[in-house]
Order: C-alpha cells, then structure tokens, then sequence
C-alpha cells in the first residue's frame, strides 16, 4: 500500500504562499528605516556650512541631533539660526552621564525599571566623558529642529554662551551653570536662580550629597497611607522605619 501523502495538493501550494508575507515581513523589519526629508535637508545644510565640527549625528524620534566640537559649539548655533531659519530656541540644558551612587541598603530596594546601570552609558551620538550640553533649536517658518550637543571638560566644564546668538539663552544657562556646575563664557551675568547665592554644590550632579539618598534606597521608597481595614499603627511603625 502506497504511503499517504503528508498534505493535500491545496494545503502544500498554501504553505509557501503562507511563507512569502512573513518573509517580507521580516525583511522589511530588518531594513533601515528611510531617513526623514526634513531631518535630511537640516544635516544636508549644516555640514555645508560646519562640516568640520560635526563629531557625530544620528536622528532620534524624527529630530537631528548633532554632536559637534566644543570650540564650535556658538559657530553651530549661529548656523542653526542664519542657515536653517532656526529662529526659536526651545532650550538649553546639561546631562552628567555618571550612574548614580547605589546606596548600601537591603537587597530589591531599587524600584526603578529597568535597574539603574552601573557603567557609563551615553545618549544618541555619544559622548568624549561625564558631561555634556544640548541646545534645542526650532524653526517656526520651515517647521523643522536641530538638537545641538557638545561636551565639557570634567575638570573644568566650560563652553561658550549662546546668550549672543539667542537672548533666552541667558535664563537657561544659568540654570544649567547652577545645577551642572558649567560655565558659560560671555554669559552676560551668572548668578543663581533657585538657590541661595551662598549655596555651595550643583544639585543635579549625580555625585551630589543627597540627603534622601542616605535617609532612603534610591530612588527612594515612598510613605503608603494604610489600607482601609489596616492596622494603622502597625502601618505607622512601618513608615517610621523606613523614615530611620
């Protein structure tokens, strides 16, 4: 007796028809995503113009971000401004890519998610060390942006000031002086904006004293109200726990 066929004619034709959409499927998810015009026509003008201070660039959520040479870092936003039409500065701010410390407590108390890397990692278009700059600027005629980036000295965070180029600049600088540390070279006045003039530190330095840090794991675990039926004062003992 012959042996039955595995399939019938239809259901073998049906296989590799079946195939040849997740195939494309997967081909399709494998290729790189076409490059946005606008993000394009932006790096298009601004390596015309200041190709040799360009570092590195990618495009991340359909905006140019550029890493560019820190003694071009005004060069590059009055490009931004006179080549792009970028006449909106949306704003300016400092990153330290340092972990945060871990603080000595018991095993699972790190909440966050995913858990805290211990290594150094950077953002898009990397990063020469700890600290970097970025500068957002937008066009409202042309409806497209640049994210500018440059990185400072550890020792010694310096970069131009671009309170020239754009005027609301000035507040976001000295925030940015304030809490980094950074100092921005031409800035017309730096001065604190939050802090007491005599505060010494820069808050949002990741090797910053903390007070919650050494009262509570961070990123802390938080006072939870009781539930109804629960025994408050046990609750209440339990919070004052956590607190010491």
């Amino acid at each position: 007796m012959a042996d039955e066929p595995d399939s019938t004619p239809a259901e073998a034709a049906s296989e590799p028809a079946a195939a040849e959409p997740a195939a494309a499927a997967a081909e399709a998810e494998a290729a790189p995503p076409e490059p946005d015009p606008k993000v394009a026509a932006v790096l298009e003008r601004l390596q015309a113009v200041i190709g040799d201070a360009i570092i590195e660039h990618a495009e991340s959520f359909g905006t140019l971000v550029v890493r560019v040479q820190p003694d071009a870092w005004r060069r590059a936003a009055e490009s931004a401004k006179h080549d792009l039409d970028c006449d909106y500065l949306s704003f300016i701010a400092g990153i330290d890519w340092q972990p945060a410390p871990k603080v000595d407590s018991e095993e699972g108390n790190d909440t966050s998610s995913p858990a805290q890397s211990t290594e150094m990692t950077f953002g898009v278009a990397g990063s020469a060390g700890r600290f970097q700059v970025f500068a957002h600027l937008q066009s409202t005629s042309r409806h497209w942006g640049v994210t500018l980036k440059a990185d400072v000295d550890d020792e010694r965070p310096h970069l131009e000031s671009l309170v020239p180029v754009y005027a609301g600049a000035d507040w976001h600088e000295r925030e940015c002086w304030e809490m980094f540390g950074i100092v921005f070279d031409g800035h017309p006045s730096l001065r604190h904006l939050y802090l007491p003039a005599e505060f010494e530190g820069h808050p949002l330095r990741k090797d910053y004293p903390l007070l919650a840090r050494d009262v509570k794991p961070w990123p802390g675990l938080v006072d939870v109200e009781p539930m109804p039926g629960e025994d408050e004062p046990a609750a209440a003992a339990t919070a004052g726990e956590v607190e010491a």
